[in-house]
């Protein structure tokens, strides 16, 4: 469970190309700023996540967990979306976009966890390491690493896991849901 390592180039190139899809929304007669030779890591498919924060709060996080298409179009939609499409706040406004820092998180492939009870998958789960995904039936939810730094104990990060899935605080206790985890390479602005 690795997750390629960008240049400090395609790092760049993928900030610059998220702040510019938010802003061509934004600003008239802005384009967007795709490279113009991208590297092998941008064309590659992955899951990835962009997230915004206004004066360190959270302010838009959106993304996908699938390889489903490069990076390069995952990050350029994701910034969209995060920016104006994300249920939990009102669209990005023009005023607001200079206060905004841009977060990119690149995802390694989810791998299903085996575990036994709930201890087992106390023991299992690595806080500060892994992202973790959690499914019962039509229920499902995901937590970046990063989550990590406000819920730093393993009990409480699943607790709020299981509500933003929709379901009991305890649900995890159960032994019933399907739990994945995976890592993620992230940078800001």
């Amino acid at each position: 469970m690795t997750v390629q390592t960008l240049s400090d180039d395609d790092r760049n190139s993928l900030l610059k190309l998220a702040r510019s899809a938010i802003t061509a929304e934004l600003v008239g007669g802005t384009e967007v700023i795709r490279p113009a030779k991208p590297s092998a890591a941008l064309q590659k498919k992955c899951g990835c996540f962009v997230t915004l924060h206004k004066n360190k709060a959270l302010r838009g996080c959106i993304g996908t967990i699938e390889a489903a298409r490069s990076l390069l179009a995952g990050v350029e939609d994701n910034a969209r979306n995060s920016a104006f499409k994300d249920p939990r706040f009102p669209p990005l406004e023009a005023d607001e976009l200079l206060a905004v820092d841009i977060e990119i998180s690149v995802l390694s492939v989810p791998i299903a966890l085996e575990y036994n009870d709930a201890d087992d998958l106390l023991k299992k789960i690595q806080p500060g390491v892994h992202g973790v995904i959690i499914s019962r039936a039509w229920h499902s939810a995901t937590f970046l690493p990063q989550v990590w730094e406000q819920l730093p104990d393993t009990k409480p990060f699943l607790e709020h896991l299981c509500l933003k899935a929709g379901l009991e605080t305890n649900c995890w206790t159960a032994g019933d849901l399907t739990v994945k985890v995976y890592t993620v390479e992230y940078f800001s602005e």
